[in-house]
């Protein structure tokens, strides 16, 4: 099923007012020397526009009775295709993505003022794109030098993250159809992973197999640098070194999702034990941490919020914290100190979708933002145990025999009028399943 993405640009158009938008493409980045990283197109602009290519800019004119929707696109350039690779151009930005008009990016200096005269303001987001931002405020200097002569002009410069970001919340059907896609190939990959884990082997190796899975699969490739952190590297939340060797005894975390061609992505974490058989310790941790992340999950529901989620996780860990002896005190006061944080320091989900951290508030000034039907979010809380944080004024001292353990266990959720849809659900996660080898 197609994504439909005339049916976005309208909605977006007549939300605009009498703003004209203009929109950036992102620019090719530079890896080192004269090497580029591979091209990953900005996340607004693809989802207005699907339009793949780098230095484009679209322009979005509700205040035009014709030709709202203009493209500048890179011009078709024999040369530089067989360098770089095809380009659609001017003609393919018509007929193929469903420009009113469009023209060679060349022209953007040229013809940008004339668009955006008669607009009521400008809506771009400053601060990221430099010779543009220059080159847009120009236009908007010479409309405010112009307007008491005219009697009119644009009078104010507005982020379009305001209404783009609450249009891209809430997903639609063809977006939720995607992200099962990428969900059920990370999934696949995860349980390949843990299958082919043994003790001696590197991350990295590991890495590369969830990797090629992404690929082989249809997918671009992995939608963050992938984790997999052995033993203690797994208390270190962002860790992707990848190239510790798995050691008999300690657990693995792996933390990787696919991106598909279309930017969809997933993301799933899964901890088990390299040698397939769990400690006393951590059968306890793991337990626990499954436990917050079920009755995390019984909360994804319309009404609710991603704060309530959270707080759900934090009371079973900090309960089963105080039963094993790793913390001290009343529930209610250790939630309100934070005096868990040096065992569990992060949320316990993000928004998912063409980002892995997605776009859309979680509140709206004092209020929790509520949890709607098409809405997707991670839910992944974890335990990290060991002496990177002090332990706070009060609480017990670490035994030897929980450090180095660390656990997270993450799933994707859309959010349906039911509750909530578990994507990932094909990667396993129950206890006794994370001690069958393959």
């Amino acid at each position: 099923m197609p994504i439909k993405y005339a049916k976005r640009r309208e909605q977006f158009l007549s939300a605009l007012g009498g703003l004209a938008a203009v929109i950036p493409a992102a620019q090719a980045q530079r890896h080192h020397a004269d090497v580029e990283f591979p091209f990953r197109q900005d996340s607004d602009f693809w989802y207005l526009t699907g339009f793949d290519e780098p230095g484009a800019v679209a322009l979005f004119l509700p205040h035009r009775a014709e030709n709202r929707f203009v493209l500048f696109v890179p011009a078709k350039d024999p040369l530089a295709e067989v360098w770089d690779g095809f380009r659609w151009g001017v003609e393919g930005a018509v007929t193929h993505f469903g420009a009113d008009l469009a023209h060679p990016l060349e022209q953007l200096d040229e013809l940008l003022p004339g668009y955006l005269e008669g607009a009521e303001g400008l809506s771009f987001r400053v601060g990221r794109h430099g010779p543009l931002e220059t080159l847009l405020l120009q236009c908007w200097a010479q409309q405010l030098d112009r307007a008491p002569r005219r009697g009119q002009g644009a009078n104010r410069l507005e982020a379009p993250c305001s209404i783009l970001h609450k249009m891209r919340l809430r997903k639609e059907p063809e977006e939720l159809i995607r992200l099962r896609e990428a969900a059920r190939i990370s999934a696949e990959a995860h349980e390949l992973a843990r299958a082919a884990v043994q003790p001696g082997m590197n991350e990295m190796q590991v890495r590369a197999l969830l990797e090629q899975h992404f690929v082989a699969s249809g997918g671009r490739g992995c939608a963050y640098p992938s984790i997999v952190a052995g033993g203690d590297n797994a208390c270190i939340l962002h860790y992707t070194a990848n190239n510790g060797v798995l050691r008999d005894g300690d657990l693995l975390l792996i933390d990787a999702g696919c991106s598909l061609q279309d930017h969809y992505n997933g993301d799933i974490t899964r901890t088990f034990p390299i040698n397939g058989c769990f400690s006393p310790e951590q059968r306890e941790l793991y337990n626990l941490v499954l436990a917050a992340q079920l009755a995390a999950l019984q909360q994804v529901k319309p009404g609710n919020s991603a704060e309530h989620i959270h707080q759900t996780a934090v009371r079973v860990l900090v309960e089963g914290l105080r039963s094993l002896g790793l913390l001290r005190g009343d529930l209610d006061g250790l939630i309100e100190q934070g005096a868990y944080r040096h065992l569990y320091m992060h949320r316990t989900g993000h928004w998912l979708g063409l980002d892995v951290h997605d776009v859309g508030a979680y509140r709206s000034g004092e209020h929790p933002v509520t949890l709607e039907e098409g809405m997707v979010l991670t839910v992944e809380p974890g335990l990290y145990v060991s002496d990177r944080l002090p332990v706070p004024d009060g609480q017990p001292q670490i035994e030897a025999r929980w450090k180095g353990i660390g656990i997270r266990i993450e799933d994707d959720v859309a959010v349906s009028a039911s509750g909530g849809e578990v994507l990932s659900a094909a990667a396993l996660k129950a206890t006794a399943d994370m001690e069958t080898t393959g």
